[in-house]
């Protein structure tokens, strides 16, 4: 089967040439193939970002192949693999770090999967460094060109593909404890809840958390639930349902993440009517299992 549309996404930024290479290489494989470039600007190595990006555009991506390139482990023993899901409609490609499972869980499992061993579909490699050019981004290629996913290496169990861990949220009595999952360039941080999860806690609710750039120095702060940016006070501290469904910490026309202080991975306490210490939630993790009839 062939893909006419690759969707690629990594950290290697734009300031050096990795993307433009990677996109040539793809090009004389598969000079057809349309390439869309969903994200090069994760932060260096952090292969959560990386897997919450993704999991977050999965739906909306165009059925194809898909080239993820996060690889603090690149030249390691770490397997490169080529995940098949959706009956076939589309193709995850990178390497087994956990930066692809939140996706596949995402897009409801993988029907089949494969350790990249056969090198008849990738490039020579004058050192272990760049996977992306050498291994990963010549597969998709293949992929796209019509090469079936059993060529590319021995089969391997969906179920023994490393999965990601995501953070879960805790609830102990009037206190929901939460983490940031990303910011976004305007500011807004995105938590690891829906708004169901705090359906009836409107009335006096507060937030608290020990900013990364407060070292570590508790606040606190009353939120409200609001529809729109627009909806809060200036200056004054939102939760919204974003893009995605989940709630986001607003502040309107502001960075709440600056103005609060925080990043990716902090700990923060929803509390209805009352403070609460910034105790961390629980992580757990996303396993890959096979699709069921």
């Amino acid at each position: 089967m062939a893909y006419d549309t690759i969707s690629f996404l990594s950290d290697y930024g734009h300031a050096d040439e990795f993307v433009g290479v990677v996109r040539s290489v793809i090009r004389s494989i598969a000079p057809d193939v349309a390439v869309v470039d969903l994200c090069h600007d994760i932060a260096p190595h952090d292969v959560r970002a990386g897997a919450l990006l993704l999991a977050r555009s999965a739906q909306y991506l165009v059925p194809g192949v898909v080239l993820a390139v996060v690889d603090p482990g690149v030249g390691t023993a770490r397997r490169g693999v080529a995940v098949e899901v959706g009956g076939g409609q589309s193709v995850l490609v990178g390497p087994d770090n956990g930066l692809l499972a939140p996706a596949v869980s995402m897009v409801g499992g993988a029907d089949r999967a494969v350790v990249l061993s056969n090198a008849e579909y990738q490039e020579p490699a004058p050192g272990a460094t760049f996977a992306g050019r050498d291994v990963f981004g010549p597969v998709a290629a293949h992929l796209a060109a019509g090469v079936g996913l059993a060529e590319l290496g021995e089969a391997l169990d969906p179920s023994l593909l490393l999965p990601g861990l995501l953070p879960v949220p805790r609830e102990e009595g009037d206190t929901l404890h939460v983490e940031v999952l990303w910011v976004d360039r305007y500011g807004n941080a995105q938590l690891n809840i829906g708004p169901e999860d705090i359906e009836g806690w409107d009335a006096g609710l507060r937030m608290t958390w020990a900013g990364s750039g407060a070292a570590g120095r508790p606040q606190g702060r009353a939120v409200q639930v609001a529809a729109a940016y627009d909806d809060l006070a200036d200056g004054e501290v939102g939760l919204v349902v974003d893009s995605y469904g989940l709630l986001s910490v607003v502040v309107p026309r502001t960075s709440a993440a600056t103005l609060l202080e925080l990043v990716a991975g902090d700990a923060v306490a929803l509390v209805r009517g009352g403070p609460a210490d910034g105790s961390e939630g629980v992580t757990t993790p996303v396993e890959l299992r096979p699709r069921t009839a």
